[in-house]
C-alpha cells in the first residue's frame, strides 16, 4: 500500500510517499480502506517536532509512525471478535491515540472511536470531525462549560477548529465574536458569528472585560495579552501548548479570577463525543468547511499550504477517492 513517512524531523521536504506492507487485522480489529483523511497544523508540528513538547508523543529523536489522525473509509476486513462493524460498512472516526491515516489502509480495534457514516453524508464531510470538531467540543462544552447567553471570542475562527467552534457555540446559545482576516469575514458570518473582528484592522486584546471565554483556536495570542479582555471570572483556552501556558494553567488551578487552560484534547477523544457530533451532522446542525483536496502524492504541497496559514476549514487528503 501507499503511505506517508517522515524519516526525520524537518521541513516539508522530509515528507515521503513510500510503499508499505498492508496491515492484517487481529481478531479484535477492523481493516479500513481509507477514502479520505485530513492534514492539520498538528501534523505539521509533528513533522517538525516543534514545539519540543510534541516529541513526547511523536518520538524523541525521529517521527515513529505513519502520520495522520482522522479518517473516513470502508471496512475491508474484520477479525473474528469484531461485533460493531461488517465488511463494506462506511465508517469515520479517529486513530487516536495512535496515528496512521495518511495511508491506504489501517487496522484499528473494534473499540476505537469510530462510527457508521450514513450514505447521505460524503466521506469528505466527516473526515475532519475527530481532530477539529471534537477539539472544539471538548474545549467549549467540557472545559469551559459554555452556556447560553455567555460571550465567546474565537481567535482563528476561519480555521478547521474555529469553524466548528462557531457552530457549536451557537448551538449552545452563546454570543460569538469571530476573529479572522478580511477574506474570511463572509465565511465566519455564514456559520453564525454574531460579530466579526478583522485582526488586520483591530486588535481584539484592546477590549476590556468583554468575554466570558476566549478560545484561541490557533495559538496566536496568549493569556498574558488577553487577560484583561476577559471578564473577571473569564477563561482563556488555547489549542497550542507552550511552557508558559502550562505554568499559567497550573497556577490558575489554585487561584480565583481569570484563568488560562490548555488541554491535550487529542488524548480525550471518546465515542460519546463522536456520537454527539454525528447527531448534529445528520440533523444538518453542523457542517464541515472544506478548503482544498490533495492526493497522497501531493502531500508535500499540502504541507506547504497548511504552513502558509491561509487554510480555511479542513484540508482533505484524497487517499483512495475511487473507493467512494
Amino acid at each position: 500500500m501507499k503511505a506517508i513517512r517522515y524519516e526525520k524531523y524537518g521541513s516539508a521536504e522530509v515528507v515521503l510517499l513510500v510503499d508499505s506492507a498492508r496491515p492484517e487485522p487481529k481478531d479484535d480489529q477492523v481493516l479500513i480502506r481509507i477514502v479520505e483523511s485530513i492534514l492539520t497544523p498538528s501534523d505539521i508540528a509533528s513533522r517538525k517536532g516543534e514545539p519540543a513538547l510534541i516529541r513526547l508523543f511523536s518520538g524523541l529523536t525521529r517521527p515513529k509512525a505513519i502520520p495522520g489522525s482522522d479518517l473516513a473509509g470502508v471496512v475491508a476486513a474484520a477479525g473474528s471478535k469484531v461485533t460493531r462493524f461488517e465488511v463494506g460498512d462506511r465508517i469515520f472516526g479517529a486513530a487516536s491515540p495512535a496515528t496512521g491515516t495518511h495511508a491506504e489502509y489501517i487496522c484499528l480495534p473494534d473499540s476505537a472511536v469510530l462510527a457508521p457514516l450514513p450514505d447521505s453524508i460524503p466521506f469528505a464531510s466527516s473526515a475532519g470531525f475527530c481532530d477539529a470538531a471534537m477539539t472544539a467540543l471538548t474545549f467549549l462544552r467540557d472545559i469551559a462549560h459554555l452556556e447560553s447567553g455567555q460571550h465567546l471570542l474565537i481567535n482563528g475562527a476561519s480555521g478547521a477548529i474555529g469553524t466548528f467552534a462557531i457552530q457549536l457555540a451557537k448551538h449552545f446559545g452563546a454570543h460569538v465574536t469571530a476573529v479572522c482576516s478580511t477574506p474570511n469575514i463572509d465565511l465566519v458570518r455564514s456559520l453564525g458569528a454574531d460579530e466579526v473582528i478583522d485582526y488586520t484592522q483591530v486588535d481584539f486584546t484592546s477590549r476590556r472585560n468583554s468575554y466570558d471565554v476566549i478560545f484561541d483556536a490557533v495559538g496566536k495570542s496568549s493569556f498574558s495579552l488577553s487577560k484583561l479582555t476577559l471578564k473577571p471570572e473569564g477563561i482563556y483556552l488555547s489549542t497550542v501548548p507552550s511552557t508558559v501556558l502550562l505554568i499559567q494553567t497550573l497556577r490558575s488551578r489554585f487561584s480565583s479570577g481569570r484563568r488560562a487552560v490548555f488541554s491535550a484534547t487529542g488524548l480525550m477523544q471518546t465515542q460519546e463525543k463522536l456520537n454527539y457530533l454525528l447527531e448534529l451532522l445528520t440533523a444538518g446542525k453542523l457542517k464541515s468547511v472544506v478548503d482544498r483536496h490533495y492526493s497522497l502524492s501531493e502531500m508535500k504541497e499540502a504541507h506547504h499550504y497548511v504552513e502558509s496559514e491561509r487554510k480555511r476549514g479542513n484540508l482533505i487528503i484524497d487517499v483512495q477517492p475511487e473507493a467512494a
